[in-house]
């Protein structure tokens, strides 16, 4: 912690954070080029996200080299959108963050080396954010009045995982997958099916043109506390469709999918009853999906819970959500020390407090 910043008084400048505190964060932990600007922790003045997508499709998926090369070039032209669409001078900007981990190295390295440079350049406060924090905070930047205790479905390419949020900062993983997230499972099917890249939005959108019931896949450990697996699953779409040439692509996307929804929507709520939650709320890429959106409101609902569905651009990667996560982080723990580097395989805990830590995830 700089000269003059307190524990009670970590922005510095004798300022406290308040509903006025003004974060600038960036998210560059896989394929999105993002910048926000957000006020109080939930009021976004500006969300700016520059997408990978159609540089990576040709690969069939993201290649690390490549998107750190793109955040180098987007990076610039996104965080000054960001700035001027908040409307609001540098100077009004009280705190610099940027998602140190999960994710590509190489990617997480241009973003905090960037968030850095500008809290230097603007003797403002650094605050280094976990990727899986900051979605958790996806439903609360859209319904800033759902109250705590919440279980928070967490499912995007990489991670599927059920979480009770007790309150800011205190979070229990209460199931996660054993093998494939939800998001990968949607890749490997639509790989198969050679639906092209990115498969989860493409199999959303072809199994609305066929019959969930057609095909009845399996639902693993449905009955089975609160992990879940999705390998076998896959398998089964690859079996079927080798024995049923024929089958309808649109059919077996509907199946698949039905299959997937039906067995996070059951752990979920069966997360919210155990613990006696206020809320569900979905977050990651994943929570974009139609059909999980749908499922999970009508079930959840019938259920006794209230449901927040984060807007879908609040789903995918976006730098709102850093920001928010950081606005808390940093009225708790104050700044991150310069020396803070990237964590790639950092898993839902604070951010190391510096990498001289050898407690912290290289």
């Amino acid at each position: 912690m700089s000269a003059g910043r307190t524990a009670a008084d970590p922005v510095g400048g004798g300022r406290d954070i308040t509903a006025s505190t003004v974060v600038l964060a960036i998210e560059t932990s896989c394929d999105e080029t993002a910048a926000a600007v957000v006020m109080g922790g939930n009021d976004v003045l500006s969300s700016i996200v520059s997408s990978q997508v159609e540089i990576h499709a040709r690969f069939g998926g993201v290649v690390p080299e490549v998107a750190s090369r793109a955040h180098l070039e987007a990076l610039v032209p996104v965080v000054r959108a960001a700035v001027d669409g908040a409307g609001i001078d540098t100077h009004r900007i009280d705190a610099v963050a940027a998602t140190a981990g999960p994710g590509l190295v190489g990617a997480l390295l241009v973003g905090v080396s960037a968030a850095k440079s500008l809290a230097l350049a603007w003797d403002k406060p650094f605050v280094a954010v976990n990727h899986l924090e900051a979605h958790l905070y996806a439903g609360l930047l859209d319904d800033p009045t759902l109250e705590f205790p919440l279980v928070v479905l967490l499912v995007s390419g990489g991670h599927t995982m059920i979480v009770e949020m007790r309150g800011h900062g205190e979070y229990e993983v209460l199931g996660r997958t054993l093998d494939d997230a939800a998001g990968e499972a949607y890749d490997k099917v639509a790989r198969f099916l050679e639906l092209g890249y990115p498969g989860g939005p493409l199999v959303d959108r072809l199994a609305a043109e066929g019959d969930p019931d057609s095909v009845a896949f399996p639902r693993a450990m449905l009955r089975e506390g609160l992990d879940v697996s999705f390998s076998g699953l896959k398998t089964a779409v690859i079996n079927h469709v080798r024995a049923n040439p024929d089958v309808s692509d649109a059919d077996v996307a509907a199946s698949f999918q039905a299959a997937v929804v039906d067995v996070l929507c059951a752990k979920t709520i069966r997360a919210a009853e155990q613990t006696g939650a206020r809320g569900i709320v979905l977050g990651g890429g994943v929570a974009a999906n139609s059909a999980l959106r749908a499922q999970m409101a009508a079930r959840g609902s019938a259920a006794g819970f209230r449901v927040a569905l984060p807007s879908r651009e609040m789903c995918t990667d976006n730098a709102a959500m850093i920001a928010a996560a950081a606005w808390h982080r940093l009225a708790v723990d104050g700044p991150s020390p310069l020396d803070c580097g990237a964590h790639p395989n950092l898993r839902l805990a604070p951010v190391p407090r510096s990498d001289r830590n050898p407690g912290g995830q290289r």
